[in-house]
């Protein structure tokens, strides 16, 4: 073999391997991520417990994603805004237009000291939500308190646009409503839980959920009043933590009430990337983004939205005490 084919067929080969390690490389897996196939399931709930925004029940294909194993933490999200210098939108004081854009007309305006940065937090005792200025995701209760032993748990106060801001910054993005239905029933068809059918208050705690009546006396029997660090609960059938409990975590999708029942009239439908705008029926003025899983304030009698169909919506600038998300990310 003379010199020169050895020289070719040496730089072939080279050419060869720094190709396949780059592709090897960009189809490695995600840390903390868990890979989803393909495919197709039943979306929404006709039980008992179901709203009628989760009817009718309808097929939905998915292509095969990358999801985060857990809900992003405070140490990821702490990461994300050294790196950016980002600011959530609760460190932001909200502007007069902003808030009478989403109310009735009429309404009056509010008091100028409250035109402040700030977030809403839920206070227990005596359970309910107040407007506290100076609450955002470093200081989740309010400005006296702070992450000290919160580090892997889930970061909350962050709005629809702050967990865009960190998806889009970690290379991912937030899941359709119908990814994160797919993830949470963890291959379980029609279940009413993620882990089955038994009673979320029967055998061993499953989920961060609220113990005792709701609002005024939670028993903590599962170890804490609020959230908990992610991976404190057993994970569904995919790996998945946190599906069930802990925050509510936002999703792409806009919330209409009757999306289902448009959605119902051909079907399967595939990858559903939601409607193009929101309309609530209660609250007409305000533009809402949905959030699903349910939250450590959810409970059996008032909510029950631990489920993996249930679903709650809220206006994508708002950050609350129990809210957070995961990412998702494409094959490529």
């Amino acid at each position: 073999m003379c010199i020169a084919y050895k020289r070719l067929l040496a730089n072939l080969i080279s050419f060869y391997l720094v190709y396949n390690s780059s592709v090897f490389a960009n189809d490695q897996k995600p840390a903390a991520m868990i890979w989803l196939e393909a495919g197709e399931f039943k979306m929404g709930s006709d039980s008992t417990l179901a709203r009628s925004d989760e009817k009718p029940v309808h097929r939905v294909k998915v292509d095969g994603f990358w999801i985060d194993q857990t809900e992003v933490t405070n140490t990821q999200f702490k990461a994300f805004t050294d790196t950016t210098h980002y600011l959530t939108t609760a460190e932001k004081a909200p502007t007069l237009a902003d808030i009478m854009a989403q109310v009735p007309i009429g309404t009056p305006e509010p008091p100028p000291e409250l035109l402040k940065a700030g977030s809403l937090v839920f206070a227990y005792p005596p359970g309910q939500w107040d407007w506290v200025i100076g609450a955002n995701w470093q200081h989740p209760k309010g400005p006296n308190s702070d992450l000290s032993g919160l580090e892997q748990h889930p970061v909350v106060q962050v709005s629809w646009f702050d967990a865009v801001a960190y998806c889009e910054w970690a290379g991912k993005r937030l899941p359709t409503e119908a990814e994160w239905e797919y993830a949470a029933r963890g291959g379980l068809a029609e279940k009413t839980y993620v882990w089955g059918e038994e009673n979320p208050y029967t055998g061993k705690d499953k989920a961060n959920i609220w113990q005792g009546q709701f609002p005024v006396k939670n028993t903590a029997k599962d170890g804490y009043l609020a959230t908990s660090p992610v991976k404190s609960f057993p994970a569904n059938g995919y790996g998945l933590y946190d599906m069930a409990g802990n925050v509510w975590e936002w999703v792409q999708d806009w919330y209409r009430q009757d999306t289902y029942t448009q959605r119902a009239k051909a079907t399967p439908i595939l990858n559903p990337q939601g409607p193009s705008n929101s309309l609530d029926p209660d609250e007409p003025t305000i533009p809402k983004r949905i959030q699903r899983g349910g939250s450590f304030l959810c409970d059996e009698k008032v909510c029950a939205s631990y489920r993996p169909s249930a679903k709650m919506k809220s206006s994508p600038d708002t950050g609350l005490s129990n809210v957070g998300f995961r990412c998702v990310k494409d094959k490529h």
